[in-house]
């Protein structure tokens, strides 16, 4: 794919950040973005990387009566000697059009999408951090761009990708949280859209995530639809929990997010000498498994922290603390060695990093 790239003067590049703990997440963007378009009639065309800005769109743009979009979330990491390191992007791009094929979007090229986020990262390397516990967001996302009203599938698209360098997730240190198990609420349901990453499903999700937070949990526990009774997903997260020893997490059913830091976390888990399942935890197993010691810990994993640990699960107004309300050694190490993985001080026997060197080019085409 031949990208078109517009150059930009040292007036248009912004001031970098001062310093990462003030970054937050998703708050400062860099100087450029990356679009592509797409017509019935033509396929995907006019890639080019632009100036950071505004998009320019009609009030009867489809994507905003009918929602039909998708997203991604990954990171770039500052390596070792001037390297960027990507953490399986490949992955994040075939669920990308995982998604597209649900909510009936086009499907990119993988290779072309792949070299599209690599060159704008390249030329926007400046942005990011060489602190640990730091990064490059990366966020690809497509939208029916097509106007008029009526509910169909678009025949005209803009995918577009933006960057936000985000600062360590865990400003106060890596600490537990506490959860709520919703009752009112579900997340998503077999044969929906709950595996797609849709903005959808994430707007759905607020005020249950609201309504925990007034009760003063950090994040909800979501259970499955049908029965209210197995373990889904942590807000915007995968679970994990060890049982009996056992790295255990929710089985894939159709309603949860195909996460590749699960993905990640199993197959670690596993080449670290745990022993991993993938299978429907009720959540009465859980509960009776603090109680008695089976259950000792619990930790959602997701691109935005890694991992986070959880110290407690309220369930039925009752928090059930696990442990000591600490890091549990599980996670500890986890955390350790995938981050050591990414930021490339441990070698990547998986090989699941891409590396390309940093450009020197200050931030100019």
């Amino acid at each position: 794919m031949d990208i078109a790239i517009a150059s930009l003067t040292d007036g248009d590049l912004k001031p970098l950040f001062t310093n990462v703990q003030d970054l937050g997440f998703g708050r400062v963007f860099t100087d450029r973005m990356f679009l592509l378009n797409y017509a019935a009639d033509k396929g995907w065309h006019n890639p080019r990387i632009l100036k950071y800005g505004p998009l320019d769109l009609d009030p009867a743009t489809l994507v905003l009566h009918y929602g039909q979009e998708i997203f991604e979330g990954m990171k770039a990491f500052a390596g070792p000697d001037d390297q960027i390191i990507f953490f399986r992007p490949m992955e994040n791009v075939r669920r990308f059009n995982r998604s597209a094929r649900r909510l009936s979007m086009p499907e990119l090229n993988e290779q072309d999408a792949l070299d599209a986020i690599v060159k704008l990262v390249t030329l926007e390397s400046r942005w990011i951090p060489r602190q640990r516990d730091a990064a490059l967001y990366i966020r690809p996302a497509m939208i029916a761009t097509e106007v008029g009203l009526g509910v169909r599938s678009a025949k005209e698209y803009l995918f577009f990708i933006i960057l936000s360098p985000v600062g360590p997730y865990f400003k106060q240190g890596f600490r537990p949280v506490n959860l709520y198990v919703s009752h009112n609420y579900v997340r998503a349901v077999e044969g929906g859209v709950g595996e797609a990453k849709t903005g959808g499903n994430y707007a759905a999700s607020l005020l249950a995530r609201q309504e925990a937070q007034e009760k003063g949990y950090s994040e909800v526990l979501w259970l499955d639809a049908k029965e209210h009774r197995y373990i889904e997903e942590v807000g915007a997260m995968n679970i994990c929990f060890v049982i009996d020893g056992v790295v255990t997490t929710p089985l894939l059913s159709g309603a949860i997010l195909h996460g590749i830091t699960r993905k990640s976390v199993l197959q670690l888990s596993s080449h670290l000498g745990y022993t991993v399942s993938e299978r429907k935890i009720a959540i009465d197993e859980i509960v009776d498994g603090i109680q008695s010691g089976r259950v000792s810990e619990a930790f959602g994993v997701g691109t935005a922290a890694s991992i986070a640990p959880v110290g407690g699960i309220c369930y039925r107004d009752t928090l059930h603390t696990i442990g000591k309300n600490e890091v549990g050694p599980v996670a500890r190490k986890l955390y350790g060695e995938l981050q050591a993985i990414q930021y490339g001080e441990k070698e990547d026997v998986f090989g699941w990093t891409l590396r390309v060197p940093m450009n020197a080019s200050k931030g100019k085409a």
